[in-house]
């Protein structure tokens, strides 16, 4: 048999290295605005405000890409979509503290370092789709078909081991499954000369935003671990973050709390048990955006909310799609029950329901239930079982990644979701 012959992309393509994206971007966004001042004034170099601003924009800038490679490796993100809001948080905070220290800089090369900062990414994230598209190779056998569902990547399915393939990203295989000898020298072949091979899990999970488990190994019970320390730490955020918020926008509160009884008759705020961290029932707090004495069936139907629900109000609509209802957790966030991250808490009553019907239901539980979550931002609002189960899915690979750059994603989606009413029921 002749030897495989697969021409894999040892280099990577210069749009996508680190040094040239990052040294262009500070030399485009930084450099560029500074040098064209010097044209008119020579001596502006030598000016301290001048000075300060351009080592400010280096670090809102350097910071500003590392946060946007991270939220980039997110699977499902379109990437250029996240260049704005990322570079003008981090220049946010950089610019925030140079005036709160008083300290002189430049409005002209601050505002021109963030414009050629976004403009440059925006450019970048452009030439690299057109001129780079990501590529995989796959070997056939097992549960390799999955991938045919999968949208963003250039799908080369390999028909024997001498197939040539022009250039690509790595090669994807299920592992698990009885490949040939001939195929197994050639996964072996291909990891010797420096292509990535993939486990098809492994890039499902990477590509979907999903961890699909068969069954809770030792192994599956360990990479889902959440990580102790950034719990600890997002706890304390999320302490600070629901005191803040209680406090700015109690006036805010106050008139939706008048506006909701004016407007139908009943308490102003809604309170149901539901499944929290640990397995622990607790009570949520939410405004109400139902009417009350509604007959609806029996305690589950009642607890499901159906698209098009008419127990819902007419204030309860704008409640629920603006997400202003959910504002009252902040006082569950306070007493340790709920952050304002994490996978969706269901009623009690549905969530034994779930457990009953879905195998490692309950491993969900093992972070705080969140006000917004991964599987919100993805799916929206389910309550059949099936979609539940997809729900599981997205729950778990939060999970897995549970990690700061995750929880920034999250947020960036959820002001989008508040804007459009994506999943709202």
């Amino acid at each position: 048999m002749n030897a495989p012959i697969i021409k894999p992309r040892n280099q990577r393509h210069l749009l996508h290295r680190v040094r040239f994206q990052l040294l262009g971007g500070l030399a485009f966004a930084i450099l560029a605005p500074a040098l064209i001042r010097m044209v008119v004034d020579p001596q502006i170099l030598y000016y301290s405000n001048l000075q300060i601003t351009v080592f400010a924009g280096i670090v809102a800038h350097t910071a500003g890409f590392f946060s946007f490679r991270r939220i980039g490796n997110f699977p499902g993100v379109a990437a250029a979509g996240y260049i704005l809001p990322t570079f003008s948080l981090c220049y946010g905070f950089v610019y925030l503290a140079i005036f709160l220290f008083r300290i002189d800089y430049s409005a002209f090369q601050a505002a021109s370092s963030l414009t050629l900062s976004i403009l440059w990414y925006f450019g970048l994230s452009i030439l690299s789709k057109r001129l780079d598209p990501y590529s995989l190779a796959v070997i056939p056998g097992g549960a390799v078909g999955r991938l045919e569902e999968i949208g963003g990547v250039n799908w080369h399915w390999l028909a024997s081991p001498d197939t040539i393939i022009d250039r690509v990203n790595g090669v994807v295989a299920d592992l698990r499954s009885d490949l040939s000898d001939e195929w197994e020298r050639y996964i072996a072949d291909r990891a010797l000369s420096g292509t990535p091979v993939y486990h098809v899990k492994q890039i499902s999970e990477s590509l979907t935003g999903r961890v699909e488990i068969e069954h809770l190994s030792e192994n599956t019970l360990g990479s889902l671990n959440p990580n102790q320390a950034y719990l600890k730490i997002k706890q304390a955020i999320d302490w600070v973050a629901a005191l803040l918020i209680l406090v700015i926008f109690s006036p805010l509160l106050l008139f939706v709390a008048a506006a909701i009884r004016f407007d139908s008759a009943g308490p102003a705020l809604f309170r149901q048990r539901r499944m929290g961290y640990r397995g622990k029932i607790y009570e949520v707090y939410k405004f109400r955006t139902m009417k009350l004495g509604a007959a609806v069936g029996d305690e589950k139907e009642e607890a499901i909310t159906k698209a098009g629900d008419a127990r819902i109000t007419r204030l309860g609509q704008f409640l629920r799609k603006s997400r202003i209802d959910e504002l009252p957790q902040a006082f569950n966030i306070l007493r340790g029950e709920m952050s304002w991250i994490g996978p969706r808490p269901e009623a009690l009553v549905l969530s034994k329901w779930y457990e009953a019907e879905l195998p490692f239901y309950r491993y969900r539980h093992i972070v705080r239930p969140g006000i917004t979550g991964w599987a919100q931002v993805n799916q929206g609002h389910v309550a059949a079982v099936d979609d539940v189960l997809e729900k599981l899915h997205y729950d778990f690979y939060y999970i897995k990644n549970f990690s700061p750059w995750l929880d920034v994603l999250i947020v960036f989606r959820t002001i989008r979701t508040m804007l459009t009413g994506f999943g709202a029921r």
